[in-house]
């Protein structure tokens, strides 16, 4: 069966914490460079740039799933991840209605460059893109779900956004967590215990080019959503495991 080596957390130029480096060609070839060749696009509450990513990953050997970071309204980041760029954008609308009516400031945020597939510069999005979006977890589990995405709450153990630090537990909703490389399998066990009642992903949350770790081995038919789903329950001789860790 292929092994995919995967970094399922990766920013672009439009997250204003990103590196002004992160655009679509070095996204591709840090990837490549790395051993890496799935990879998903997850910028804050939005998906402009996942099609620039795809476009540019054309031919390369490389894997882009679209991908979004949402902010909940608990104020937890989760991906959601999907297989095309149909559905990610059906997803953006859902999120568009209920966006906060916030404008960015980029003195305090950063900017937020949305691109072409060699890195042009297109146009600046002008919403505050870390913000709560007025839907629950619960909501994003059951949207992501009905477009066959799927939603994987994002470092989990950190303060700051994390499912485990700001809830205290971790809803049975969720079919997989996701901890930082900051913190190693088996503290973040030790801190959360919740956390080994459910498959454990890490990531690198990629906002520079050094920063592609490439943690995650899936061993899969494809590199799609329902593929890692059925990975992460080890069904039909599919499997993941981390590479490395902390």
């Amino acid at each position: 069966m292929p092994t995919y080596r995967a970094e399922l957390h990766v920013h672009t130029v439009l997250s204003p914490c990103a590196g002004v480096e992160m655009i679509p060609p070095v996204i591709v070839e840090e990837s490549l460079r790395r051993g890496i060749n799935l990879i998903a696009i997850t910028d804050h509450n939005s998906t402009a740039n996942v099609g620039a990513v795809m476009e540019a990953a054309k031919g390369t050997g490389l894997t882009v799933l679209p991908g979004m970071e949402l902010q909940t309204s608990e104020e937890v980041h989760v991906l959601c991840l999907f297989d095309g760029l149909e559905q990610a954008e059906a997803w953006q609308r859902s999120v568009d209605a209920r966006y906060p009516n916030l404008l960015n400031d980029e003195e305090k945020i950063g900017e937020q460059y949305i691109v072409d597939a060699t890195g042009k510069f297109i146009r600046k999005e002008p919403r505050m893109l870390i913000a709560n979006v007025e839907m629950s977890l619960e909501e994003a589990v059951e949207g992501v779900n009905k477009l066959g995405g799927l939603v994987i709450p994002a470092h989990v153990e950190r303060r700051a956004y994390g499912l485990l630090a700001v809830l205290g537990f971790a809803p049975p909703i969720f079919e997989a967590l996701e901890i930082s490389h900051h913190v190693k399998v088996a503290e973040a066990c030790r801190q959360f215990p919740d956390i080994g009642r459910f498959p454990i992903l890490q990531s690198g949350d990629v906002h520079y080019r050094d920063g592609f770790l490439g943690l995650m081995e899936f061993e899969m038919q494809a590199p799609t959503v329902a593929e890692i789903r059925m990975a992460l329950g080890r069904a039909g001789g599919r499997g993941m495991r981390i590479v490395a860790s902390g």
